[in-house]
């Protein structure tokens, strides 16, 4: 049996019984969703590790029955005290979330804002608003999610159970939709996106999906093991945003009213900078070979020039002149 189901239900089993004042084996069992072991011995196995895990249980005998709760202590937890500052952070990481709105990570999230929130005197929650109109976040470009609730929730219970999915997805680059089997590895979340890395059975190595291209899919009954050596953030070192590719060495130089604000951001991990006596910039950097590279690089206008490699000299200078003549 995979750990993740049994944590899964180890989970559950706390939420179970931090909502009651205790429950017997058999009403346990009741309660448990319908793809769950609906075993008393399986409920008691992982009630039992939640003992050796630390979790305060009590099993108590009432009335000719054995029934199991939480620590009164354990189950109703003091009431928690946030201070304005504190209180403000919750708030800008609520906002970064955003794009996430209609998921079960933004509704949790949403939902402890709000019990926060209700600990605080008015005169606390005031200061938090004023606080907002001087502290604000942008979340820039990003994808919105709230119509993909479902694909979510069966992507996240297929990594949680290391099921194959089925998938009908959309490539943008081949403008079709293939069928497609995939090992779900992450859900990983960059540049105002969610992305799935898994391993591709029809190309044979892994890939990255977008969620939002994804039109349907599938849990099926087939286990997976992920590979031992299987690294998401080695997978994912190259590439500049989330395109992978070929990794070149790229070396531009920035103009000096370019390199003034291009100089105090960390755009790859990869990249070094030495400025200029003229207050320009040289930058090199090790990134994927794609179509996400050329885009950045002309995002700076003519204030930045491409030194290598050759090939992408061309590829910039092409893009440059279809623009010019589209």
């Amino acid at each position: 049996m995979p750990r993740n189901d049994q944590v899964t239900r180890e989970w559950h089993l706390i939420w179970l019984l931090e909502s009651s004042q205790g429950l017997t084996l058999d009403e346990i069992v009741k309660r448990l969703p319908p793809d769950y072991p609906r075993h008393g011995r399986t409920v008691r196995r992982d009630l039992e590790a939640l003992e050796a895990a630390g979790v305060p249980l009590i099993n108590e005998r009432f009335e000719g029955r054995v029934r199991w709760r939480l620590m009164d202590g354990f189950r109703k937890l003091p009431a928690l005290s946030f201070s304005p500052t504190e209180l403000m952070a919750l708030v800008i990481s609520r906002s970064l979330l955003q794009p996430l709105a209609g998921t079960e990570i933004k509704t949790a999230l949403d939902s402890a804002m709000a019990k926060a929130s209700r600990l605080l005197p008015p005169a606390s929650i005031d200061y938090v608003q004023q606080m907002q109109s001087v502290f604000a976040v942008g979340i820039g470009p990003h994808k919105t999610y709230r119509e993909h609730r479902q694909t979510i929730d069966r992507l996240t219970e297929a990594i949680s159970k290391k099921r194959t999915v089925q998938m009908r997805y959309y490539s943008a680059s081949r403008m079709r939709t293939t069928r497609r089997e995939v090992d779900p590895y992450r859900l990983w979340y960059a540049s105002g996106g969610l992305y799935l890395v898994g391993y591709c059975h029809l190309r044979k190595e892994p890939r990255m999906f977008a969620v939002e291209r994804m039109r349907a899919v599938t849990l099926t009954d087939h286990p997976y093991q992920m590979p031992l050596g299987f690294d998401l953030e080695a997978f994912v070192r190259d590439s500049l945003t989330v395109m992978r590719g070929r990794p070149i060495e790229v070396t531009l130089r920035f103009d000096k009213a370019t390199a003034a604000w291009a100089k105090d951001r960390t755009w790859h991990p990869t990249q070094k900078v030495t400025t200029m006596k003229n207050g320009a910039m040289l930058m090199t950097l090790t990134v994927a070979d794609s179509r996400e590279l050329v885009g950045w690089v002309l995002s700076f206008g003519s204030g930045v020039r491409v030194l290598g490699p050759q090939g992408l000299i061309g590829a910039v200078s092409s893009e440059a002149k279809k623009i010019l003549h589209s």
